[in-house]
């Protein structure tokens, strides 16, 4: 069954890479596919909005994701149970529901322009689907709100298996609760850091529901990430399955060479 479902299904688009044509009739062309990567302007715009994503979302939500399991962590704090049930929900949500939710609350009309208004941050509604940038905004909170309670649940589990005797003797010593964050609780789950910083730059190079249903790619291909070009590719434009393939693997190849980065940068020796 996993070879069937998971290693064929590898193999065959890796082939198809290597092949172009219209629908089924396809033919090997070499490595056309892959150079036409380089001259496809379509292409560099996707893999430019999604480094954007990759790299303003994936660290804030990282850095968020640790210090809210640090404050849920907290033994005195009551109700504990229902801010990590309230926090991680949104993980649970179909993908498809909560982008038209935000879809409605980021509308010109929305919620979200209405309180600005109502409290006078603003003068005129900020245009969070139909402007470029703050298109971009939009996908990023999206992001950042359904997936921060995921890598969450990571840090507490791994902060539960720290022995608290460590603190102890820390604050014996002195260390304030600043240094004792950066001096204990940072390098005791550096391999957790690492795990979710590497599982999040895979989601985010593979991100599709939220601009698929918020954007929609737009306004003029703003928002437009890899994997939504590889459907419009395959089902949207005149079907190109070769050279869809050849995208797809272009996905493989950034997360291996992000991944292996990432390793060497945590300093991490069987990266």
């Amino acid at each position: 069954m996993i070879f069937i479902f998971y290693f064929y299904p590898m193999v065959q688009a890796l082939i198809m890479s290597f092949q172009t044509g219209t629908g089924s009739n396809l033919e090997f062309t070499g490595f056309s596919n892959y150079t036409r990567l380089f001259d496809d302007s379509m292409f560099i715009t996707a893999v430019k909005n999604t480094f954007i994503y990759l790299l303003i979302q994936v660290p804030v939500m990282i850095i968020l994701a640790l210090f809210i399991s640090v404050l849920l962590n907290d033994s005195k704090l009551k109700f504990k149970g229902f801010f990590r049930t309230a926090i991680f929900l949104p993980c649970v949500t179909s993908l498809v529901a909560y982008s038209i939710v935000f879809k409605y609350l980021f509308a010109g009309d929305g919620l979200v322009n209405s309180m600005l208004l109502n409290l006078h941050l603003i003068d005129t509604p900020i245009g969070w689907i139909t402007d470029p940038f703050w298109a971009k905004i939009t996908i990023i909170i999206a992001i950042t709100w359904r997936w921060t309670g995921y890598n969450m649940i990571f840090y507490l589990s791994a902060l539960q298996n720290i022995d608290h005797s460590i603190y102890e003797a820390a604050r014996i010593d002195g260390a304030s609760a600043t240094r004792q964050f950066f001096g204990i609780t940072v390098p005791l789950l550096k391999p957790i850091i690492l795990f979710t910083s590497i599982t999040s730059t895979i989601g985010t190079l593979q991100l599709f529901d939220e601009v698929m249903n918020i954007t929609k790619g737009g306004p003029g291909n703003a928002t437009l990430t890899i994997s939504q070009y590889i459907y419009n590719l395959s089902f949207k434009y005149s079907a190109d399955f070769g050279y869809a393939a050849t995208v797809s693997y272009s996905i493989v190849i950034m997360i291996i060479l992000l991944s292996f980065l990432q390793f060497k940068v945590a300093g991490d020796k069987n990266g």
